[in-house]
């Protein structure tokens, strides 16, 4: 298993589209993803679980990675977020 933490850098936070980017991403992988932000971790491939975080702007959440290409999911994930899923801030 790989963590990493991050934070929310765009202006709307883990909102729906960028909760749908982040499970159209982890779906890529075969590796179980969970994003945690303070005590609450969820399923990164589910887009009502994401939603449910409530994360807004400057949250850091960890991002975890478990299975055979848990490296290369890591480093997607992380990339997605550090750019705020493409969004102007």
């Amino acid at each position: 298993m790989i963590k990493k933490a991050t934070k929310l850098v765009n202006r709307a936070g883990l909102h729906a589209r960028s909760s749908a980017k982040v499970v159209e991403l982890a779906s890529g992988f075969s590796s179980e993803i969970r994003v945690r932000a303070g005590e609450k971790s969820v399923d990164g491939k589910s887009i009502l679980s994401l939603m449910m975080l409530a994360a807004t702007q400057g949250t850091e959440v960890t991002i975890e990675a478990d299975g055979a290409d848990e490296s290369d999911a890591i480093k997607a994930l992380v990339a997605l977020f550090e750019d705020g899923f493409g969004e102007s801030s």
